[in-house]
């Protein structure tokens, strides 16, 4: 009839005549409804009425409990799960709370939230304008399980992202999260895109940020500053425990390591010959992935500051003088270096994973920066030294670093 809906069992005496061979005017006369709707059923356009259940299939196996001693437990702590909820009375109620209730708990837990539940914190989606945010962060790499010639290779990755873009720029860091690490990457990220982004965002990097407990005396480390200064731009940080301000560039992070982990497990690999083929093959990955904003990039590169006319000064130095071992301590690590030094004041640029020795204003030798948190304390080249013990062989059997002599374990055995 008219302004009725259509039962199920309608549909389903109308459905079963169908199957019967019956046309669909005797099987919508059977049924008790129109033609047309017939056809509108066999389109699957009839909404059909289904009955609101508002009754229970079972009773509530915690009515008992709930409102007496599980609501008070949330209420003091918001963040209990519901396993350890049932855990808790089934201690206190032997035998009465089995293991298959627990979903019946987790969703009265779920709707207590809901409803009486704290206030959540809210992310708020910022609007970047383009040319206003460039955002550096590191990231741990070592569950990549990556190694270089079969050595595992512990590092960390400098990434670095344009908040309006999504423009990126990556570097293999060797060590902590230190200045000279922070400076080389912001720099070189700053003449890969070919301009400075009016603010530089980080976190509160001891490398650039004096993390105090007095907050009123916190400020930027002076070359930290300075590097700013140099680009013209404006360093800013995110509160001190909330990543989430970072959001431009956290979530990227992890982005970038499952990226990389793809790659690598098509390449079938993650042994590489030397670091530069590992380098070579990141900057390969950062480049395919920045093709896909590049529309973004180009509308956005627009807006960049010029870049400087030089480079910033992106490493520590340290001045130290060469002893009669031909040695120099940098750090807590003993380095060799060529024995004409001997007794020089040598000026030291310490960057994430080398070391530029100066005479004056002379450049005499670059050396692999080691790490005192390594197994291996000392650098020594035996080329530096040979000359002398082969005069003075006997000095060789209780050398200090004679092992480090070898320039390969094969020469050890030897």
């Amino acid at each position: 009839m008219p302004g009725k809906q259509i039962t199920n069992h309608q549909i389903r005496l109308y459905m079963q005549s169908r199957q019967n061979k019956k046309s669909v005017t005797v099987s919508a006369a059977q049924a008790r409804f129109s033609e047309r709707s017939a056809y509108r059923i066999n389109k699957k356009q009839c909404n059909s009425k289904k009955a609101k259940r508002h009754w229970k299939t079972r009773p509530d196996p915690f009515e008992a409990v709930w409102q007496n001693e599980l609501v008070p437990l949330l209420e003091a702590s918001p963040k209990l799960e519901a396993r350890t909820l049932l855990e808790e009375l089934q201690k206190r109620y032997p035998s009465q709370y089995p293991e298959k209730q627990l979903r019946t708990l987790q969703r009265r837990v779920k709707k207590w939230r809901a409803i009486s539940g704290p206030e959540k914190e809210v992310i708020f989606r910022q609007k970047n304008p383009p040319g206003w945010q460039g955002i550096s962060d590191f990231t741990n790499a070592d569950e990549l399980a990556v190694t270089i010639r079969g050595e595992p290779f512990q590092h960390l990755l400098y990434h670095f992202r344009l908040s309006f873009s999504g423009h990126e720029f990556a570097q293999v860091v060797q060590g902590g999260e230190s200045y000279p690490a922070l400076a080389e990457g912001v720099q070189n990220a700053f003449w890969s895109i070919g301009g400075v982004t009016e603010t530089h965002r980080t976190d509160s990097l001891s490398a650039a940020y004096k993390n105090c407990s007095d907050k009123a005396k916190e400020e930027f480390t002076e070359s930290y500053r300075q590097f700013c200064e140099h680009y013209g731009t404006e360093p800013t940080r995110n509160n001190k425990g909330v990543s989430h301000e970072n959001g431009s560039i956290e979530s990227p992070n992890g982005h970038l390591k499952n990226r990389l982990d793809q790659a690598l497990m098509l390449r079938g690999s993650r042994d590489f010959n030397s670091l530069d083929e590992y380098k070579a093959f990141l900057q390969d990955l950062i480049q395919r992935q920045n093709k896909r904003v590049e529309k973004a990039f180009l509308e956005e590169r627009a807006f960049l500051h010029p870049l400087p006319e030089r480079k910033a000064c992106d490493y520590l130095e340290e001045r130290v003088r060469v002893t009669t071992s031909s040695t120099i301590a940098v750090k807590s690590i003993i380095y060799s270096v060529p024995s004409r030094l001997i007794g020089m004041m040598l000026k030291v640029h310490l960057y994430d994973d080398r070391l530029e020795c100066y005479v004056g204003g002379d450049h005499t030798i670059t050396i692999k920066r080691l790490r005192a948190h390594k197994k291996k304390s000392h650098h020594i080249e035996y080329r530096h030294v040979i000359g002398t013990l082969v005069r003075k062989p006997q000095a060789f059997h209780n050398y200090v670093y004679r092992d480090a002599l070898f320039p390969t374990f094969a020469f050890r055995q030897a």
